[in-house]
């Protein structure tokens, strides 16, 4: 069985004024079905970006994506109308994304009506249904979102997500606008669904602990550049790349007694209108040699693990 989710040397520019932005610089990756893929990396990254470029809300500069072994890319109107069913998105904020005119109903009941999976009873029992695999009271459904507390107007965008019956679901950022409690809830949530419908997940987060709580691969993303990539227990115990340690270095530990040797970057991350080549780390890693400035390839470090380090070369990778 190939891959769900295949995407090839993906590229996404923005003009802003007369200079250009390059927010994603020609990743590659691929997503199995029913595998949960966690995408990390600092703010202004471009994990979001990817996600909107999949989804077809934005258009690619350059590259492929592959859904299903046809291409994504070339796909318009009807036809693209109909593959939307098999590919949903949970955004960020539930109140920018859930129409504030529209009861639960109506905005379960939009997608099936949509892609023409049912109307009447049969519409209404797949709402119900998908209500209640979200763990949502039915009385909800004439409510309207101001009605709903955060927490349930996140399992509102989960559950419309869902109702088509997808194969895969990006995830952005969808527990980031939520406290702590809602928060833990609402993982809990994600991970029965996707262990019990089989569905894939790409989840983007900045929340490290989450993702390797409810991921079975991350890859780690910087400046556009995908830099290290991997079983999830594999990165998180052993990271090659600078700029993976780093991030694992800040993840807070529940013992305020431990100690911890955080790695700091020196210098500030480089700006996205200049596309640079070779490694992005390359001013801030103390070990930086002539090589890191030319195109830097992945290198095999372990079963499914890369590293985009010139240090990785012979089976290592950074060790400060």
């Amino acid at each position: 069985m190939g891959p769900l989710l295949k995407v090839e040397g993906l590229e996404k520019r923005f003009r802003e004024g007369t200079t250009t932005i390059h927010a994603v610089n020609g990743i590659s990756f691929e997503i199995q079905p029913g595998e949960a893929v966690g995408l990390v990396g600092e703010s202004g990254c471009g994990k979001t970006t990817v996600a909107r470029c999949i989804m077809r809300l934005v258009p690619c500069s350059a590259g492929r994506i592959l859904f299903d072994g046809e291409d994504l890319l070339s796909e318009r109107g009807a036809r693209l109308r109909r593959r939307r069913r098999s590919f949903q998105m949970v955004f960020q904020d539930p109140d920018a994304s859930l129409n504030p005119r529209f009861t639960i109903r109506r905005t379960l009941s939009e997608p099936v009506l949509l892609h023409s999976l049912g109307r009447g009873a049969n519409m209404e029992r797949m709402v119900r249904e998908v209500v209640r695999k979200v763990n949502l009271p039915e009385d909800c459904l004439p409510r309207y979102p101001h009605q709903l507390s955060g927490g349930q107007k996140q399992r509102v965008g989960v559950a419309r997500s869902l109702v088509t019956q997808p194969q895969f679901v990006v995830l952005d950022e969808p527990t980031s606008s939520l406290d702590m409690s809602v928060r833990i809830y609402v993982i809990e949530l994600l991970r029965s669904l996707q262990r019990n419908l089989g569905v894939a997940y790409l989840f983007i987060s900045h929340d490290l602990s989450t993702v390797r709580y409810l991921c079975n691969r991350v890859m780690v993303m910087y400046l556009g550049r995908i830099v290290e990539e991997g079983p999830t227990e594999e990165v998180f115990a052993r990271p090659r790349h600078l700029y993976t340690q780093a991030l694992l270095s800040a993840i807070p530990v529940p013992d305020p007694t431990a100690r911890r040797n955080r790695i700091l970057l020196r210098g500030e991350t480089p700006s996205p209108r200049e596309l640079r080549l070779g490694c992005g780390l390359q001013e801030r890693c103390p070990r930086a040699g002539p090589a890191c400035f030319h195109a830097v390839p992945f290198y095999d470090v372990g079963v499914g693990h890369r590293v985009a380090c010139i240090l990785a070369r012979d089976g290592g990778g950074y060790n400060g």
